[in-house]
C-alpha cells in the first residue's frame, strides 16, 4: 500500500497544516499494514511550473520544446505518484482566502489531467480516480463557517471538495480554524485537529 504525503505551507515547522498532515500520516503508519510505502512531496520545496500554453498544446499533441523537457518529466512523475497512491494526505492551508499557487499548480499538473484522472462521455465528465482516500490537513486564519460574515469568502475547503469529487473522491478533511485570530484560539485549534488525527479510522 502506497501513501502519498503532500504538504504546502510556505511556513515551514511555523505551520499548522504542516504539524497537522504530519499527525494524519504518524496515525496512518500506527494503524496500517507494516509494509505502508509512504512518499513525501513538499511543493514549496520541488513547486511544479504553473499550467501555461505550452502544457495545453503538448497535451494536444504538439510537439514539446526542448527547454520544457525537464519540467514535462516532472509533472509526469507528480501525476504517476498520485496514480499509484492508495492514501493522499495533504497539508494545505488558506491563502487570501484559497490553496496556495504551489498547491494549485500541483493539482493543474498531477491531480486534474484529462484521460488519466477524469474523462468526457456522452453522460458528462467522469471521475477515473475513484478508490482512493484523500485526506486534507487545513488551516485558516479566521473562521469561515456558513454562519459567519466571511463564509463567502471561503474557496479553500469549498474548492478541494469539488476538485476531488469531480475525479471521483470523496475526501475527508481535519481542520484547524482560528489560528490567526489570537493565541489561545491557535493553541485550541491546533489541539483538536491533531486530536481528531490520531481518532481517524485506519485505512
Amino acid at each position: 500500500m502506497k501513501l502519498l504525503h503532500i504538504d504546502s505551507s510556505v511556513l515551514g515547522p511555523h505551520s499548522v497544516s504542516r504539524q497537522v498532515s504530519a499527525a494524519i500520516v504518524d496515525r496512518l503508519k500506527q494503524t496500517t499494514t507494516p509494509s505502508l510505502e509512504v512518499i513525501y512531496r513538499d511543493v514549496t520545496q520541488a513547486p511544479l511550473a504553473h499550467l501555461s500554453g505550452s502544457h495545453l498544446a503538448v497535451a494536444q499533441g504538439a510537439a514539446a520544446p526542448a527547454e520544457l523537457g525537464p519540467d514535462l518529466a516532472a509533472g509526469a512523475a507528480a501525476l504517476d505518484e498520485f496514480l499509484a497512491a492508495d492514501i493522499v494526505v495533504i497539508g494545505a492551508p488558506m491563502y487570501n482566502f484559497t490553496i496556495p499557487s504551489q498547491l494549485k499548480a500541483w493539482i493543474d499538473r498531477a491531480v486534474l489531467v484529462a484521460g488519466k484522472t477524469f474523462s468526457y462521455g456522452a453522460n458528462g465528465p467522469q471521475g477515473l480516480a475513484g478508490g482512493k482516500r484523500v485526506i486534507f490537513a487545513i488551516s485558516r486564519g479566521g473562521y469561515y463557517g456558513a454562519d459567519t460574515p466571511y463564509a463567502a469568502l471561503e474557496h479553500l475547503e469549498t474548492y478541494l471538495r469539488g476538485v476531488f469529487g469531480f475525479i471521483g473522491i470523496n475526501p475527508e478533511f481535519i481542520i484547524a480554524d482560528g489560528i490567526q485570530v489570537g493565541p489561545e484560539h491557535r493553541e485550541k485549534a491546533l489541539a483538536g485537529a491533531l486530536q481528531a488525527a490520531t481518532s481517524l479510522r485506519a485505512a
